[in-house]
């Protein structure tokens, strides 16, 4: 409770607290979050959608996510294989804080960048022929239980695709990512792709609408 009352306090301080979703004229809109599904975003585009049959479109991570996530996975490595062939040599520093606090960068370097590879790359998946929705590897059939997969939506349960900006700021840099998520027909909401694009996500949205054959809820 106290995080939605922050989350709309802070839209109304940046000026993103206008959008009236009466003028949708669907029901179902009053009754659906209009703040962010997934806090955060970049300011890049991270997914582009991907035609891979006439039943079934998938997002897919763009070649500007997949730089940035190898970019850490092989800062890490380069720190952890450079430093082991110093203290194979001989040339690196001994048991004590010189080695171990590059080993610990080089570890959580590679660490993060290959868990952000294997998670970011997943394909986000819309399949018309199983008549599902699904983040992952594998699709719904293929495992022992639908409820293993932490976000899965039957397409027919689909209401509309939802599109809203966050103001994402930090010490360093400030940006507006974008969001667009599923509205199901109870009102609540999946959150699909995240990024900084906003004419390439609502292209994406145009698309994924048409294959749905649901409308777009347009708040950015």
């Amino acid at each position: 409770m106290l995080k939605k009352l922050a989350m709309k306090l802070k839209m109304m301080a940046e000026g993103q607290g206008s959008f009236d979703p009466s003028t949708i004229g669907d029901p179902l809109a009053l009754h659906t979050e209009w703040t962010p599904a997934r806090s955060g975003g970049a300011s890049f585009r991270t997914h582009k959608l991907a035609p891979v049959s006439t039943n079934r479109l998938e997002f897919r991570a763009s070649a500007g996510a997949k730089l940035f996530y190898l970019l850490f996975l092989l800062i890490g490595v380069g720190v952890l294989v450079g430093f082991t062939f110093a203290v194979v040599a001989g040339k690196g520093p001994g048991l004590g804080p010189g080695l171990i606090v590059p080993f610990l960068v080089g570890t959580v370097f590679a660490c993060l960048g290959g868990g952000m590879l294997y998670f970011g790359t997943a394909p986000i998946v819309f399949d018309a022929r199983k008549g599902y929705f699904w983040k992952g590897k594998k699709a719904p059939d293929e495992v022992f239980s639908k409820s293993s997969i932490k976000h899965l939506a039957k397409l027919e349960e689909i209401h509309a695709l939802q599109l809203i900006s966050e103001y994402c700021r930090s010490d360093k840099s400030s940006y507006y990512s974008y969001e667009l998520n599923l509205v199901l027909k109870d009102g609540t909401r999946i959150n699909v792709v995240d990024h900084g694009n906003q004419a390439k996500l609502r292209e994406d949205a145009a698309t994924l609408s048409e294959f749905l054959d649901t409308p777009i809820w347009d708040a950015i």
